[in-house]
């Protein structure tokens, strides 16, 4: 592949990752309950984005680049390996960008995977707890 095209093909998949409005699912904290407490501290009133709703969706658009990333290296090995024309080395290459790629995919969805469960564990106990204060006799 020529550079002219690499950079081409780089800028259009950017430019489309750039442009494609992403939407967040982050926990909610209850901004009522924050804005409470933070009127009772004598602080302004908080905003209505809150701080998981911005970290949720600084994530999505990491893990949008990296699907992304992704993509292109397995085109990219593809590519190489249809082109190889009984060369091994760009075979062998091409393999191992393919199961490169494939593992870094299943690391990033299994760290997502367990960052998601662990989050929502937390935010379900915590919540639950400020929800329900207990009281002492």
């Amino acid at each position: 592949m020529s550079s002219v095209f690499k950079k081409f093909l780089l800028s259009c998949v950017l430019g489309i990752c750039i442009s494609i409005p992403s939407t967040t699912y982050a926990i909610d904290l209850g901004i009522d309950r924050i804005e409470r407490a933070s009127e009772t501290a004598g602080y302004a009133a908080a905003t209505e984005t809150t701080f998981a709703e911005n970290v949720g969706r600084a994530i999505r658009i990491v893990l949008s680049l990296l699907g992304v990333i992704f993509t292109i290296l397995i085109i990219y090995a593809g590519y190489l390996w249809m082109t190889a024309r009984g060369n091994d080395e760009n075979v062998s290459k091409a393999k191992d960008i393919i199961s490169s790629s494939i593992i870094g995919l299943i690391i990033l969805l299994m760290a997502y995977s367990i960052t998601n469960f662990v989050v929502t564990r937390v935010m379900e106990g915590t919540v639950n707890s400020i929800a329900t204060p207990t009281t002492t006799p």
